[in-house]
């Protein structure tokens, strides 16, 4: 975690941010529908929470059951995910970090689909921003960049002068491949599981300060 009495500062032009597990709470739902599907396929839970989160759900099964790996497949489990909104909130100080961002100097990038991004953050009382990047936009999903990638050319952003806000170790390695700096909060996974220099436990850490650039401040 960041040290509370140290002052660290981001200088950036744009940030980007996760949405399962960074901006929203949906937890309860995601672990509620592998647990669903991993029962009516005869399959172990445990295994399937350990790598899914921040990855593609394509991905996730091809990992985990490839002969499941199935267009058919995923479109039910995209469509099951779609119908239950119960226990999606947002994650704490989220709202008021996002207000405080000029709208063409944000995004989020998430490996949900375009409809289902928009229907947590609609349930969870965030904004949907100009730019959201999802599964449906690239063809490789992260771990690899392109997701971070997009987003910075959609913004018309160097990706240097991005600063991207994960909770998912997927998610952290594709923002390292793009070459961008990072911020990872701890929501789902511990600081040590994570092994990113900079952790928050909640936007509620984080200061904004907009001039030309965008300043993101934590401690005192």
């Amino acid at each position: 975690m960041m040290d509370g009495n140290k002052r660290v500062e981001f200088d950036c032009d744009a940030v980007l941010l996760d949405m399962d597990g960074t901006l929203v709470d949906s937890t309860e739902c995601v672990a509620r529908q592998w647990r669903n599907w991993a029962q009516r396929h005869g399959l172990e839970l445990e295994p399937i929470l350990a790598i899914s989160h921040g990855r593609p759900t394509l991905e996730t099964i091809q990992l985990v059951a490839p002969h499941l790996a199935t267009a058919e497949e995923v479109h039910a489990f995209d469509e099951a995910e779609l119908e239950d909104r119960e226990g999606v909130t947002a994650i704490r100080g989220a709202a008021r970090f996002v207000a405080a961002l000029p709208d063409n100097r944000w995004a989020v990038v998430t490996s949900a689909s375009q409809k289902l991004a928009r229907l947590r953050l609609e349930c969870a009382g965030l904004p949907v921003p100009r730019i959201l990047v999802s599964v449906d936009d690239v063809k490789r999903g992260k771990p690899h960049p392109e997701p971070y990638l997009l987003a910075a050319a959609r913004l018309g952003i160097h990706p240097e002068r991005c600063l991207v806000i994960e909770d998912a170790k997927a998610g952290l390695d594709a923002a390292l491949a793009a070459g961008m700096q990072m911020i990872a909060i701890t929501t789902t996974l511990s600081s040590e599981e994570l092994g990113c220099a900079h952790t928050i436990a909640s936007f509620e850490e984080l200061q904004v300060r907009v001039q030309d650039s965008i300043t993101i401040s934590t401690g005192a």
